[in-house]
């Protein structure tokens, strides 16, 4: 298990986390949601290990085995979990192929190896036609997943053998550049990876898409936890109104076993009491 307990994190006077305790398991896509500013990167941050929390820990692993991730060596946590960040730069302009395989610095599994685990996450974030391409010349929707290929590679490995050794895919807006078909393409890949045991957090700003690839979706307000649970539980009406400000309407999807969350109007959010977390 990857998790927060009791995190505090500041930039100055302000604080981005209050205290926020959240984990994702083994086999789950858990979607963070909320407002700009509500602390979701910040939180995403901390779990990859990239930030340390002011108060609180962050840790991998469950029960007694669950060891900070600040005592873990950089190439050990890079082969349990890997980051898809909202904006990625690269100084060269490799082409796609090598990009990917920067995701396999981590291990020592040897070149066939390690172009055999590059061209499986190419195709499955679709990019395996733009292998031979300078990263420079791609849009930035393809650029996203050609980083999200990156990202599986590094996942790549053969099945665990050990108990605990589970990976986590922590994913920060994926959806943002893309367009409508190549969302649904990153969202149903970070599924596929949870159905083949691995741990998914995704950072997502369409309620609907958190509702429909989601196991729970978690409300951040402030740098707290407004609410944490299935779709069905968290997406209401209320918690909504309380993250967001807006008024919304949610009703059955049409076609698919999920809430839809439909707008129909801005609301002042100071005037909502927070509700308790739905654990």
């Amino acid at each position: 298990m990857l998790a927060l307990h009791d995190v505090t994190v500041r930039a100055g006077r302000a604080t981005l986390l209050d205290g926020l305790s959240l984990h994702v398991a083994p086999g789950e896509v858990v979607a963070v949601v909320g407002a700009n500013g509500a602390g979701k990167t910040t939180a995403l941050r901390v779990l990859a290990g990239e930030r340390r929390p002011d108060g609180g820990r962050a840790t991998l692993g469950a029960g007694d085995a669950a060891r900070d991730l600040g005592a873990l060596a950089p190439d050990a946590l890079a082969r349990r979990r890997a980051v898809l960040p909202q904006r990625a730069t690269l100084a060269f302009d490799f082409a796609v192929l090598d990009v990917v395989l920067l995701g396999r610095m981590p291990h020592a599994a040897g070149r066939a190896a390690d172009h055999a685990s590059a061209a499986r996450a190419m195709e499955r974030a679709d990019v395996a036609h733009l292998a031979e391409r300078r990263y420079g010349t791609l849009s930035g929707g393809e650029q996203q997943r050609v980083h999200l290929a990156r990202a599986l590679a590094q996942l790549d490995a053969p099945a665990h053998d050990v108990a605990g050794d589970a990976r986590y895919l922590l994913l920060d807006e994926p959806t943002s550049a893309l367009d409508l078909a190549h969302q649904h393409t990153v969202l149903e890949v970070a599924r596929r990876e949870a159905e083949a045991g691995a741990g998914v957090l995704a950072v997502l700003h369409d309620l609907n898409h958190a509702a429909q690839y989601a196991d729970r979706v978690a409300v951040l307000a402030g740098g707290r936890l407004v609410a944490c649970g299935p779709p069905r539980e968290v997406l209401t009406p209320a918690v909504v109104r309380c993250a967001f400000g807006i008024t919304v309407m949610v009703t059955d999807h049409p076609c698919l076993a999920c809430p839809l969350v439909v707008p129909v109007g801005a609301g002042a959010a100071a005037e909502v009491e927070l509700p308790l977390p739905v654990l």
